[in-house]
């Protein structure tokens, strides 16, 4: 595991991260998608130096006829690093800027950001409304009622403003800590596709764990097939690169990196 620990010994993103940004309805059928979007916001929060990027993470959510959305229904959170207690205003000032210059026509942006110093209640509470928009039609009513509740800022910045809704399930379930997957680490896309032992697999990517979902790992010299597709999932808090184990007939078990179907299942 790489990362440096906290003071309070937990290596997890979630131990380090003092501030998360959730975005969502930022996109149309002809523009890029919500996740590169909250790639290009965080980029922005780091050039104002507003905080040091740990991760942007996906979270599917509810897929269903009578909710408009564009392509998969995705919601993304900004996990950032703070010397200090995080400047939530201007954070805010920043991000809805960027939301209104950045966000696509007929799009209807939301935004919500929260200090994860947040009581154990409040966690909860944000949680099980990120499940909530993960399996049933919530309105944006119910969002804007509960986010003041419990910490959260939360804003529209264009259209019908639906995109609080899924802008405040993203922090709820990057919260608690095994939902969605990673759309970028710091140095995940330095890794290039080929083969590599477990150990310099584990020891060069930016991630917690590589394991497979039942906690199976290879030995440090196994040989692993890294696909061109690498997207950590967050489980626990951490950061895990999942890998798959397969048994051969007449050769020893082929370890690789979880493709892209997999992943997106989890």
């Amino acid at each position: 595991m790489n990362r440096s620990q906290s003071a309070n010994g937990d290596s997890g993103l979630l131990a380090q991260s003092r501030v998360l940004v959730g975005i969502d309805d930022t996109d149309n059928p002809a523009s890029p998608g919500t996740g590169w979007l909250a790639q290009s916001l965080l980029k922005e929060l780091v050039s104002q130096r507003l905080g040091e990027a740990l991760g942007a993470t996906r979270h599917q959510l509810l897929q269903d006829p009578r909710v408009p959305y564009t392509s998969h229904n995705s919601s993304a959170c900004l996990a950032l690093a703070t010397s200090d207690a995080p400047d939530l205003d201007a954070i805010e000032q920043c991000a809805a800027q960027f939301l209104r210059d950045n966000a696509a026509e007929g799009s209807d942006p939301g935004l919500a950001i929260v200090a994860t110093d947040l009581a154990q209640a409040d966690r909860e509470a944000l949680s099980e409304f990120g499940f909530a928009v993960k399996r049933e039609i919530i309105d944006q009513a119910t969002a804007r009622a509960l986010a003041p509740e419990h910490g959260v800022r939360l804003s529209g910045h264009g259209g019908t403003e639906d995109g609080v809704i899924g802008a405040l399930a993203a922090i709820g379930l990057h919260l608690h800590g095994s939902d969605g997957f990673f759309l970028w680490t710091p140095g995940i896309r330095d890794m290039h596709a080929g083969w590599c032992s477990y150990q310099h697999l584990i020891t060069t990517l930016p991630v917690d764990d590589a394991r497979t979902l039942d906690g199976h790992r290879p030995t440090p010299d196994t040989i692993v097939e890294v696909g061109p597709w690498i997207r950590p999932l967050l489980l626990g808090g951490h950061v895990v690169l999942l890998l798959e184990r397969i048994e051969l007939t007449d050769a020893p078990p082929k370890w690789r990196t979880a493709p892209r179907d997999v992943v997106r299942r989890h």
